[in-house]
């Protein structure tokens, strides 16, 4: 049997523990205080004694491609090497940290942001092929901005080619892996999905990115441990007819453990960027929140676009439950046919989910090592608590999340937690974690 506190290999890389933070927004950007940022959000994570800490998702080009305000890029090697004080921060708690690279193609910010479209008016999407006729009907309603940029061959090499650069300036940082957002509506999930990718030449094999981007990873970084989410579109709406199943998914995972990737977490998401991404209750705190207000009307276009997105949030909150464990099962099914680490998020909030998953209470572990993400904005030290057999103070709210569309970093929002944390705080809960 495996438990929490059992270390683990990924690649060439010994974690101290089965625990891991999942890539969340640290809204940190690229200016000044950037790196303090950084340090000031994961620090803390790392010294409660978290053994695997995921830097979130970094856009690996020098314009476009961000997916929310304020997400860091590392195309810039000066920047990356600022970094290698974060590194050497989590380093000296004993921890490690990966550092997760993104592009968000359709996703962008110049799609469904209108603010930023109106600053930025000449900026595409990278797009893996002309968009489905859903988003182009939203963008004929007027509540998207289409304005895709379909990559030749060349452009996509060039874009794996990117990806590896980048990670060759993490390796130099002293980033201990590299971690591939190829889900939640990422650039990458887009080339592995049917409802996406239409092309006609190698890259119509959405796997083939994957290989591509593994391929200049290995040159630019060399043996750096490469860890990847892999898409499975379960949460899809019936409308939509060319998804990834589950199997599909299995698929994916397999023919990338095959080329060597050294580390999946699988996912079970819609083709959309909804709250099967992020599940649980409505956030009606965020919505409410009388200084957001015009925030959210800048965002979306006017206060009655507003209030439209707030109404869809609503119905996808009534969708999507908070599940422990909801990506359990898609990771079983993967973990029976590779050989490679396989990890679990989504819904995790107890020790005993945690314990059980892994397969310490004599159930069929689903994965090799568990990870949270919110919870961690409600309790940075989390780690010290969860080690110790306590749970997650987090209720799955989502009150953390909604004003990040506006810029404001991720926080916990909800005051009787905002109490309990501080209480616990004050209590030394938090103290003995080294």
């Amino acid at each position: 049997m495996t438990d929490l506190e059992t270390p683990l290999r990924i690649g060439g890389v010994e974690v101290p523990n089965r625990l891991y933070r999942a890539p969340v927004l640290e809204c940190a950007g690229n200016g000044e205080a950037a790196v303090d940022t950084l340090v000031d959000e994961l620090e803390p994570t790392a010294a409660s004694g978290v053994g695997l800490l995921f830097q979130g998702a970094s856009i690996v080009t020098d314009r476009g491609g961000c997916a929310a305000p304020n997400m860091t890029r590392v195309h810039d090697p000066a920047f990356v090497e600022r970094l290698g004080r974060l590194t050497g921060a989590i380093h000296d708690h004993g921890g490690r940290i990966f550092l997760q690279l993104a592009h968000g193609g359709l996703r962008s910010m110049a799609t469904w942001h209108a603010e930023y479209r109106r600053q930025h008016p000449d900026q595409r999407q990278l797009a893996v092929s002309r968009p489905p006729w859903q988003l182009r009907a939203l963008d004929r309603a007027g509540l998207i901005s289409l304005q895709p940029d379909v990559l030749s061959t060349s452009e996509v090499w060039d874009l794996a080619e990117q990806f590896g650069r980048c990670a060759g300036y993490a390796a130099d940082a002293g980033y201990d892996g590299i971690h591939l957002s190829a889900a939640n509506m990422s650039l990458i999930q887009q080339f592995l999905s049917p409802f996406y990718n239409r092309r006609d030449d190698e890259f119509g094999d959405g796997v083939r990115f994957l290989e591509a981007i593994h391929d200049a990873v290995r040159e630019h970084a060399g043996d750096l441990p490469l860890v990847t989410k892999v898409p499975a579109e379960t949460a899809a709406p019936g409308f939509v007819r060319r998804y990834l199943s589950r199997a599909d998914g299995v698929g994916i995972a397999e023919r990338a453990a095959d080329i060597g990737y050294d580390g999946l977490v699988p996912v079970e998401v819609s083709p959309f960027w909804d709250m099967s991404i992020v599940r649980g209750a409505f956030p009606d705190r965020a919505w409410d929140a009388s200084d957001l207000q015009d925030d959210y009307a800048a965002v979306f276009g006017g206060r009655l676009r507003a209030r439209a997105v707030r109404l869809l949030n609503r119905l996808q909150a009534r969708r999507f439950g908070p599940d422990p464990g909801w990506n359990a099962d898609f990771c079983r099914a993967i973990r029976e046919r590779v050989d490679v680490p396989v990890l679990l998020e989504g819904g995790l909030r107890t020790r005993d989910d945690c314990d059980r998953f892994l397969g310490a209470t004599g159930d069929a572990p689903a994965a090799d090592a568990v990870g949270m993400a919110r919870p961690f904005y409600a309790e940075p030290r989390l780690g010290a608590r969860l080690l110790e057999g306590a749970d997650a103070l987090c209720e799955s709210c989502n009150n953390c999340t909604v004003p990040q569309v506006t810029g404001e970093p991720g926080r916990c929002r909800t005051p009787a937690i905002v109490r309990e944390q501080a209480r616990l705080q004050r209590d030394g809960a938090y103290d003995d974690s080294e």
